[in-house]
């Protein structure tokens, strides 16, 4: 799984959404490595599980020729409360890392292998994810 080694604080504030400002991505939203592209038409914060869990599901799919490149990483500690614990009493604990994705993101590239493979691979890997998706192409 995908985690930092070193951060500098344990615990990060929660951000809120600005209401007068379009929430949308301005950088990373066009293809750099590969062919075919995964994007993100929704926000939701990915959990590093989540990407791993995509990203096996693409490699499975594409095979020994496909080259595969995760354009997010996640840096951003969440936490959760134990079970049966009341309101109150502090924070919770950190349990793992995630990634804020905003609308226009791309999430995976995909290149060395033909055009139906690379959108069947990065079909898979968007079930995996809480995000909506569409499949991004050089061409179009």
């Amino acid at each position: 799984m995908l985690l930092p080694k070193k951060v500098k604080f344990r615990k990060w504030h929660t951000t809120r959404r600005n209401a007068k400002r379009p929430w949308v991505e301005t950088r990373g939203t066009d293809l750099s490595f590969g062919s075919f592209g995964l994007k993100a038409i929704s926000a939701a914060r990915v959990e590093s599980k989540q990407l791993e869990a995509a990203r096996k599901a693409m490699v499975h799919s594409a095979g020994k020729l496909g080259k595969i490149w995760i354009r997010v990483f996640p840096d951003r500690p969440f936490t959760e409360k134990a079970a049966e614990v009341g309101m109150g009493k502090g924070k919770g604990d950190p349990q793992g890392y995630c990634v804020q994705v905003k609308p226009g993101r791309v999430i995976f590239e995909i290149d060395g292998v033909e055009a139906a493979g690379a959108r069947e691979a990065l079909r898979k890997a968007g079930t995996k994810l809480p995000v909506g998706t569409k499949i991004i192409s050089r061409e179009t």
